[in-house]
């Protein structure tokens, strides 16, 4: 049988083939999807859960918010903590679209499983708050109409209700001091079930001065309303609260954004993180998905490629990596297809100790870039190899070497065939 080179059997989504994967990327942010700014794979509910492989990890998550929104148990608040690209707003999102979806749960790719497996029926359509730190400054006021919205108690208000909602906490949003759990649980109560995602909090909490107050209150006030808020939740069966923070303090920035920080992780310290880092296997398939397209135009071929590859290296028996002698290396060939496996070990085990590389949006920049010159050039080989990826393409070398330190760009240019 004559194998067929990889580009006959996985066709790449229109945006990697036409090279503008990187401006379709700046679209994964809460607050663009809330808006209605994003585009269509991140805005569209049921194109997002297309493209999104849900891990373990997601799966748990989406599980508890689930049982939280229809009043059946649950996790209150979720704390998310990876390291700096793990997936945090991505997962954000799909709980954004889960609980706030226009249409039925069953047009929800990997849903209806997910719901059948923790023996729920459905998930209420629920409000959802969404507190984005690089999207609120605090010190300048939000114009929502005539209403000047201040505070972070404030924004949280005005998403869940309107000017009806904000009347609660309009005074403590005009002095800058934090309304206190009980103010907090009458809206949540008033407007559950519902949801309040946090990205980006150090961000914000990190830009308040030492002393003194600004519109949006002080350093203190702020942290108060975030104890506040995690108890208020805890009281409401039916909503919930997801926060993310940076894993490390370089991502964390300054010393104050460092103390923000440690501060934050004791607001969320009792609470139990219900996540899981993205594992390499199940980074083949998120790569997968948000690179090519679905479906396979020659399924038997994959097959046979991989099979042909595994048996070659039994063939080969000591004289390559003793892992390629393993009887799951033919499934772990097929799971990342057509990238090769090792080219994912080598990013997710090297790359991604690199301080800056992002765990999963670094290297979907980078296999975006390789792929489309790739397509471009004509690539015939089996699978994307280590050794086909197009070093003599500025864009694809640069992707590869940004990160690391001076004088690599000569190493790759002279020293590699």
């Amino acid at each position: 049988m004559n194998l067929k080179p990889w580009r006959e059997v996985a066709v790449p989504h229109p945006d990697v083939l036409e090279g503008t994967f990187q401006q379709s990327e700046f679209a994964a942010d809460i607050t663009a999807v809330r808006t209605g700014r994003a585009g269509r794979e991140y805005g569209d509910a049921t194109a997002f859960f297309q493209r999104t492989y849900i891990t373990e990890g997601m799966r748990l998550l989406l599980t508890q918010v689930a049982q939280r929104l229809n009043g059946n148990g649950g996790e209150p608040v979720i704390q998310l903590q990876t390291a700096f690209g793990g997936g945090k707003t991505h997962t954000l999102l799909a709980v954004y679209h889960l609980a706030s979806r226009k249409g039925s749960v069953q047009d929800l790719p990997g849903i209806p499983e997910l719901l059948d497996s923790a023996k729920l029926m459905d998930v209420p359509t629920s409000r959802i708050a969404v507190l984005d730190g690089t999207a609120l400054a605090p010190g300048q006021a939000r114009k929502q109409g005539k209403v000047a919205v201040n505070t972070l108690w404030g924004e949280l208000a005005w998403q869940l209700g309107g000017e009806e909602a904000f009347a609660l906490v309009a005074e403590a949003d005009g002095n800058g001091t934090s309304p206190g759990k009980d103010v907090l649980k009458i809206l949540l109560e008033t407007y559950a079930p519902c949801v309040v995602l946090v990205d980006e909090l150090v961000a914000y909490i990190r830009q308040f001065p030492e002393s003194g107050r600004i519109s949006g209150g002080t350093y203190d006030t702020n942290l108060s309303f975030l104890q506040s808020l995690t108890e208020a939740v805890k009281l409401v069966p039916n909503a919930v609260m997801l926060a993310s923070l940076p894993e490390s303090e370089v991502e964390a920035g300054s010393q104050r954004g460092v103390a923000a920080l440690r501060t934050l992780e004791k607001t969320f310290g009792r609470v139990q993180a219900l996540w899981k880092p993205v594992a390499t296997e199940e980074a083949f398939e998120i790569v997968r998905r948000r690179l090519f397209e679905p479906e396979f135009r020659d399924p038997k071929m994959r097959e046979s490629v991989c099979r042909a590859f595994a048996d070659t290296y039994v063939a080969e028996g000591g004289r390559i990596p003793s892992e390629t002698q393993e009887v799951h290396y033919y499934e772990r060939l097929l799971q990342a297809y057509p990238i090769h496996p090792e080219i994912f070990d080598r990013l997710y085990e090297d790359w991604t100790t690199i301080d800056g590389f992002q765990r999963t949006r670094g290297v979907l920049k980078l296999m975006a870039k390789v792929i489309y010159r790739l397509w471009k050039d004509g690539n015939n080989d089996l699978l994307i190899l280590p050794g086909s990826l197009p070093l003599y393409d500025g864009n694809s070398r640069n992707e590869l070497t940004y990160h690391l330190p001076v004088g690599w760009d000569p190493v790759v240019e002279k020293d590699i065939d």
